[in-house]
């Protein structure tokens, strides 16, 4: 999996345990989204995988006791405590001691700290290192650090590196954005957004979603996210905002079709059913 897919990742700051919970909750329920819209991992061994972000499949069975949609993240009193005894009941991976790694996978953090590897490592006992590390080794969809980490989006073209921050940071980075995201997905369910994770690897942005699909879902999010920039004021030397990131996802929205499923369309097109020209068309 860390050799054969590949992402792109945005770290957002909050300003206290209420915003952390608030930016927690809105960016879990629109993880699927940002897949959907970022797709772009539809071959494997240089033929197609049957899926728009195979990268997206993959996350739905890795390793799911630190991986995955955290249903207790959508209570509404959740906070740091809840994410922590969480954490302290994943297996560890591993601990490092004078350069050497020991392998930790037969205990928890909260067995380690109660003197598990006592008779393993010279010392023992954990250190604020050790829980550091610890904390690196879970992948949620989105992973609570000193920062709140976005895990859902594929890596793709170079303007895609620029469209995922700026989509993140408008939804969340402005009051009434936050407000406006947090208004329209607070009745959304866990099993509802579990559903949606489970259909957006094969379906991608025509993925359904209640009476709708993720499509129409995106046109209201992009909405969101561009009132977001535009209100953060954030402009070039040219005098250009943040919005004009967004012009690829408006693209996706716009034609229907992921990244994903124009690189299928060339496979079966014009690229004569081989991927050799991608690394042509779509280099940086």
């Amino acid at each position: 999996m860390m050799y054969r897919t590949c992402t792109i990742q945005v770290n957002l700051d909050f300003e206290s345990e209420a915003d952390m919970r608030r930016k927690m909750q809105v960016s879990l329920k629109l993880q699927p989204l940002s897949t959907a819209l970022f797709a772009n991992s539809p071959f494997t061994e240089g033929r197609p995988n049957g899926f728009q972000s195979w990268r997206g499949d993959i996350w739905r069975d890795t390793d799911n006791q630190r991986s995955g949609l955290l249903d207790f993240c959508f209570s509404p009193d959740f906070g740091f405590a809840d994410y922590v005894e969480w954490a302290l009941d994943v297996p560890m991976y591993f601990v490092i001691r004078d350069g050497h790694y020991h392998d930790m996978t037969h205990v928890t953090f909260r067995q380690f700290m109660a003197g598990a590897a006592r008779n393993e490592i010279s010392d023992g006992l954990p250190t604020m290192g050790d829980w550091a590390n610890h904390l690196s080794t879970l992948f949620p969809d989105v992973r609570l650090k000193r920062f709140l980490e976005m895990r859902g989006a594929d890596g793709g073209p170079w303007r895609r590196i620029c469209a995922l921050p700026a989509f993140w940071v408008g939804l969340l980075y402005d009051a009434a954005a936050l407000d406006a995201a947090e208004a329209l997905t607070s009745s959304w369910s866990y099993e509802e957004v579990l559903a949606m994770r489970n259909a957006v690897p094969e379906q991608g942005i025509s993925a359904p979603f209640r009476n709708t699909t993720l499509r129409e879902i995106a046109r209201d999010v992009l909405v969101i996210s561009r009132m977001g920039l535009k209100n953060r004021g954030r402009k070039n030397r040219d005098g250009y905002d943040e919005t004009s990131f967004l012009s690829t996802l408006d693209e996706v929205v716009a034609r229907g079709t992921t990244s994903a499923e124009e690189l299928l369309s060339a496979y079966h097109t014009r690229w004569g059913g081989s991927i050799e020209p991608v690394f042509m068309e779509y280099a940086y």
